[in-house]
């Protein structure tokens, strides 16, 4: 019986383990396979042809009969990455090498095996990538191909590592007592993310440290309508003089139920985000944020992979990603 159900394509590595060689071996017998022993090449191409394998089209795609190329992994979700993509480009282009991006389908085992054939194919002189790969370090060596595996995101794109850093609500909140304000309320974001959690965990730490009044923690998935909901659900009278918000989506809509509500901010409520989105400017009042570093991401993973291909030390890094800017939507704490 023919099975004719759709089967997931087989990889390089699939090949080698049935011709029991090394994905390396399976790589050098498409580029020059007159260079090993017919008995492995016999081994490989029978391997081939039960596994009805073809080389990786996207590596193919790539092929240059020229040096100075630099690959950047970037994952099919909805996430952008656009601005770390500017960042990147800028560092490989400032350094003389051309940049491919190109977007992989799968979870992180998928797209390490596809990351190993592009490794492999001697078509990039190195990669980056902005989405999780396995054992980057064991590619890098068995390949020979510089890898940088950026460790700030999961597999689906949720910031971890430095992306997650919630330092600066620390720094928001301490600005905020020293305008006077003592009672806080704080709106968060998707408590999946590691961010949303780390902010949030922050806020109270901080807190705590300083003798201020949390007077709750308002469970938000980053959208305006949980700002609006927070504000409506407050009391009249002694509630929070200052609201900490997710990001600047939330805060606006902690702006939009003050304003629903009578109140003024900054006179009655201070508010911040986190983002520094561009409409954050333009608001009336303009919005204290925290601005993330995105193209500084980016060009700092190809200013390590371009340290690499030339053996060199990676430069040191001149700032963080998040900074804190003070607009109009944060005053003194209402008397």
């Amino acid at each position: 019986m023919t099975d004719t159900a759709p089967h997931r394509r087989p990889t390089i590595m699939e090949v080698a383990r049935l011709a029991d060689v090394s994905h390396q071996t399976v790589s050098r017998y498409f580029r020059a396979p007159d260079g090993l022993k017919p008995a492995t090449k016999a081994r490989v191409q029978a391997a081939v042809e039960q596994l009805h394998y073809r080389p990786n089209l996207v590596a193919r795609s790539m092929r240059t009969r020229q040096t100075g190329r630099l690959a950047v992994i970037v994952p099919t979700l909805a996430y952008s990455p656009a601005r770390m993509l500017a960042g990147a480009g800028a560092a490989a282009h400032a350094a003389g090498y051309a940049v491919e991006v190109l977007s992989l389908e799968g979870g992180a085992e998928e797209r390490t095996r596809r990351v190993a054939e592009l490794a492999d194919s001697g078509q990039v002189d190195g990669i980056v990538s902005f989405a999780p790969v396995l054992a980057s370090a064991e590619l890098q060596a068995s390949s020979g191909t510089p890898i940088v595996a950026s460790a700030d995101f999961d597999d689906e794109m949720r910031g971890i590592g430095e992306l997650a850093d919630a330092s600066a609500i620390a720094e928001l909140i301490r600005g905020l007592a020293d305008l006077g304000h003592r009672r806080f309320l704080h709106v968060t974001g998707d408590l999946q993310f590691a961010s949303a959690r780390a902010r949030r965990d922050t806020y109270l730490e901080t807190l705590a440290q300083l003798g201020l009044e949390s007077l709750g923690v308002a469970e938000g998935d980053w959208s305006a309508e949980d700002g609006i909901a927070a504000v409506q659900a407050l009391p009249d009278r002694g509630g929070p003089t200052a609201v900490v918000a997710a990001n600047d989506l939330v805060a606006g809509g902690v702006i939009r139920g003050a304003i629903d509500r009578g109140w003024r901010v900054p006179d009655d409520l201070s508010v911040t985000g986190w983002d520094d989105h561009d409409l954050g400017r333009l608001l009336s009042p303009s919005l204290t944020t925290v601005e993330i570093n995105l193209e500084g991401l980016g060009a700092r993973a190809m200013t390590r992979l371009i340290a690499a291909l030339r053996d060199e030390p990676a430069p040191p890094e001149k700032r963080g990603l998040h900074r804190v800017i003070w607009r109009e939507s944060t005053g003194p704490a209402p008397r």
